[in-house]
């Protein structure tokens, strides 16, 4: 059976199946190429924002700048572009910063909730449409019922129901691996966040004495 054969035999409940599967595709390949772009040269990039930052708290704006596709490095430059802040206005300010990316992080995640949710339901509609025809076709108390209509209505009962589960899994898989590389971002996010705050308490620690502060 071709792709259109099924479709056919899908009735009408096979459109928004099939705008759901193109919409689930679209962004599922957007979010994969996000996640790429992001993974690719993070951890390198951590490293060295924070070896060097630990010499030389002023070199470390170019290489934020550089990167600033990087969800961490507009966190890192949004807190270390006040002017000389508290270790805890750095922390808050950090925090913020972070709290701004998430929506960035979670991008589509209403959506792909809502395709799994109601595609399964969409072809449980498709399989009571499917059996109403059916059951229309049958002739009460005789045996001289359309054949072709009812085997078409249990077609279209079974086919949409299937139609319905497969797109909701081949979402659901996607987007359980986007939640699963979200709460390893913002583990990461985190972690590298508290050892900068750790690094400026330092600095700030020691330029308290000197009669002039660098902005760091």
């Amino acid at each position: 059976m071709s792709l259109t054969e099924i479709f056919q035999a899908g009735g009408i409940v096979m459109w928004p199946l099939t705008l759901f599967s193109l919409i689930a595709i679209a962004l599922s390949v957007e979010r994969l190429v996000f996640w790429v772009r992001i993974n690719r040269s993070q951890r390198k990039v951590i490293k060295k924002i924070l070896a060097i930052y630990r010499r030389q708290p002023m070199d470390v704006f170019a290489i934020l700048r550089q990167n600033i596709h990087l969800p961490i490095s507009r966190i890192f430059l949004e807190a270390l572009e006040l002017e000389k802040p508290s270790p805890n206005q750095f922390r808050l300010a950090l925090e913020s910063a972070t709290q701004a990316e998430l929506p960035i992080l979670k991008r589509f995640n209403t959506v792909f909730q809502t395709i799994i949710t109601v595609s399964p339901l969409l072809g449980l509609l498709g399989t009571i449409l499917g059996l109403i025809r059916s059951f229309d076709a049958i002739e009460i108390g005789g045996i001289g019922s359309n054949a072709e209509v009812v085997t078409g209505g249990i077609s279209e009962a079974l086919v949409s129901t299937a139609a319905g589960m497969v797109v909701a899994i081949f979402t659901l898989l996607f987007a359980n691996l986007f939640r699963g590389l979200y709460k390893r971002q913002l583990a990461l996010l985190q972690e590298h966040g508290g050892q900068l705050e750790l690094l400026y308490e330092d600095h700030y620690t020691h330029k308290l004495g000197m009669p002039e502060h660098a902005n760091y």
